[in-house]
């Protein structure tokens, strides 16, 4: 067992403080409720302070006060950030980028995914590591490496275009095959030889786009190389003990493919923080809480958050009173058996010394730290939610690879932006309650009545044939604009558009008509229509919505169309807000899904799914008290108080956990 209950800590680095402070840190973690701390993450310079020379008596002597103090260690491989003496000596793993510029070293992640000299190095600290302290009793898992591909997603060197190189020659066998995947007739790309073909560096006009897109591929492949590498050496030392690597499921991380690095890890966790500019943060939480529990295919970690304020936006703001809270607890609601923050004492020096943390600058006197004691005692009260499951009757399809193609240069219209779609079709059902699972275009879809495909530009045949199979089989299947447009290798399917799901929508669109910045047209029934639309003939389908203005008056907007057992909508536009509300909310009303359930506007509704209990988690993002009906025995966990008439008021901005037995 990693942690007794939700685990609760953050990110610990002693090695920034004297030693002195030591034994502070873990007095005020006790009081905090801290039960698992990450260590090791940035301190190979201080470990291998030379070549194969080591030193962790430093390191022996953290894990020897966490363990006497009852404080688990998620030990980190410090591959992150290589010391200055390995750059020196190894000048040729330092990354470049598209232009041919080689970076220096001097913060984190300066390397090159592709380089020898890395791998050998990391791998060998990796090993020393595993092997020192594969039986320590204070370690409970692995935490390889971190972050992947924060900083160094790609690199463009010639280890890289070699590497890219074998790694084409294992997916295509032969150049014939390359060049027909590639449609390297186009603009006379015809490569006649493996070592003609380079990473896509920065040219004249328009790169290739499957060149691009199998360059996306291979970088997360050449990372994803890297982390189960170390996992393995750390795996030969240790068996017993799991292994993660934090991924980075949000707004602004689209490296890497996480369907293809879940399957590798032991437990599934994550990093997210929250975009400063966005008004409604709870939205962004929700989703990729769900994304991430998706990926697990069960309960995960929240690796890293925030307490306040974080360093890298233009303006970083601390967070509101109550918002600490809410934001762990809406991760807890979406499936997380672990909340951590970066970090647990705020550095005073170094480029993160204004990130905020557990113990920040203002010390145990400070509104943060009180609500972080406030929140280790709540994680505590909620030790039996650990491991519940969370049911959904609705899946959102998700795809890295249909994100990469939709996003690559000449499309239709650069406004058209994969997340943008993603969440707001997410949003509606965020907004009434309705529990969402995220699935790969090729899951399993039996266990689903309603699956959406917001923005699946991108598909291949496989995935295509399960998502309509889905809808020939019984259930609805809701699909956006662009989507089916072409294949795996990023070739235009022919014969109109939406290419991969024409049959199963029952229609068909000979030209597109994106629209500009700030156009709209009206829609029969009312509202409008922003961002996209096309020149759609129904054949079969029945009209749901047609334009009303503009140069396509009376063209299909929105069709319905009956499908062997099921159904297949079509969205050709992208109605604004409170339309495509109306719309999702018939079509998921028509599939027979309903909410989890019923709340007043503005509070959050999540189930997790107990052996024993159904566990209600009600946040209250509105400014008003909410009355919301529940079970007629139930608990609220939180403050332990039994709940008379079935009915719970959840304050503003306030969170409640009603435990329901079956």
């Amino acid at each position: 067992m990693i942690a007794e209950g939700i685990a609760y800590g953050g990110d610990y680095n002693p090695e920034q403080w004297p030693e002195e402070v030591w034994a502070e840190d873990v007095r005020l973690m006790r009081e905090a409720g801290v039960n698992m701390v990450s260590v090791n993450i940035f301190a190979w310079a201080l470990l291998e302070p030379r070549e194969g020379e080591y030193d962790f008596s430093r390191l022996d002597r953290i894990l020897a006060l966490l363990h006497e103090n009852g404080i688990a260690a998620d030990l980190a491989t410090p591959t992150a950030a290589p010391p200055a003496w390995f750059f020196r000596e190894h000048p040729e793993a330092l990354p470049v980028d598209k232009d041919g510029r080689r970076l220096s070293y001097g913060s984190r992640q300066t390397f090159c995914p592709s380089s020898p000299a890395y791998r050998e190095a990391a791998l060998r600290i990796a090993r020393v590591l595993g092997e020192r302290y594969a039986d320590h009793p204070a370690v409970v898992m692995w935490h390889v490496h971190n972050e992947y591909g924060c900083h160094n997603a790609e690199c463009y060197c010639e280890l890289s275009a070699d590497a890219f190189r074998r790694w084409l020659r294992a997916k295509y066998d032969d150049l014939a095959a390359l060049n027909h995947a590639w449609g390297t007739t186009f603009w006379s790309q015809w490569y006649y030889d493996w070592d003609e073909i380079i990473p896509p560096r920065a040219t004249g006009a328009v790169p290739n786009p499957t060149h691009q897109l199998d360059w996306r591929r291979f970088c997360s492949d050449e990372l994803l190389a890297l982390c189960t590498a170390e996992r393995e050496v750390l795996r030969e030392a240790a068996p017993s003990v799991p292994a993660t690597t934090n991924f980075m499921v949000m707004y602004n991380f689209d490296a890497l493919d996480y369907w293809r690095w879940a399957p590798e890890l032991d437990v599934v966790s994550n990093d997210h923080y929250l975009r400063s500019t966005d008004p409604e943060s709870e939205i962004d939480i929700a989703l990729s809480g769900d994304l991430v529990r998706s990926l697990a295919g069960g309960p995960w970690l929240l690796m890293e958050h925030s307490t306040g304020a974080v360093n890298w936006q233009p303006v970083n703001r601390a967070k509101t009173a109550g918002e600490l809270r809410r934001n762990a607890l809406a991760h807890v609601a979406r499936g997380a058996d672990g909340i951590a923050y970066f970090q647990w004492r705020a550095a005073k020096a170094g480029a993160e010394q204004w990130h905020s943390a557990m113990l920040p600058h203002a010390g145990t006197d400070s509104q943060i730290w009180r609500d972080v004691v406030a929140l280790g005692a709540e994680l505590k009260a909620l030790a039996e939610v650990r491991g519940s499951t969370s049911p959904a009757p609705v899946a959102v399809v998700w795809d890295w690879n249909a994100r990469w193609a939709l996003e690559l240069p000449s499309q239709p219209s650069e406004s058209v932006r994969y997340l943008d779609l993603v969440r707001s079709w997410y949003e509606p059902l965020w907004r009434s309650g309705v529990a969402v699972d995220f699935v790969h275009p090729s899951a399993d879809l039996s266990r689903y009545r309603l699956v959406l495909a917001p923005a699946l530009y991108l598909v291949d045949d496989e995935g295509a044939q399960n998502l309509t199979g889905f809808a020939s089989g019984g259930g609805t299947l809701v699909v956006g604009f662009h989507s089916g447009a072409v294949d795996a290798n990023c070739h235009v399917r022919l014969g109109g558009y939406p290419g991969a799901f024409r049959e199963a929508l029952g229609v068909t669109t000979d030209e597109l008509f994106p629209l500009l910045p700030g156009e709209s047209l009206g829609l029969s029934g009312g509202g409008t229509a922003s961002l996209w639309s096309e020149r759609v003939r129904p054949a079969g389908a029945e009209v749901v919505t047609s334009y009303t203005s503009g140069p396509l008056t009376g063209v299909p907007a929105v069709t319905r169309h009956t499908y062997g057992e099921g159904v297949a909508w079509y969205l050709a536009t992208h109605p604004d807000p409170s339309t495509l509300a109306t719309l999702l909310d018939r079509i998921r009303t028509e599939a027979g899904v309903a909410p989890v359930r019923e709340t007043p506007e503005g509070v959050e509704a999540v189930l997790r799914r107990g052996e024993e209990a159904d566990y209600l988690f009600l946040i209250n993002h509105g400014e008003r008290d909410a009355e919301v009906q529940v079970a007629s025995r139930a608990t609220e966990l939180l403050s332990g108080k039994g709940i008379d008439g079935g009915r719970v008021t959840v304050a503003p901005g306030d969170v409640a956990v009603v435990r329901e037995s079956h």
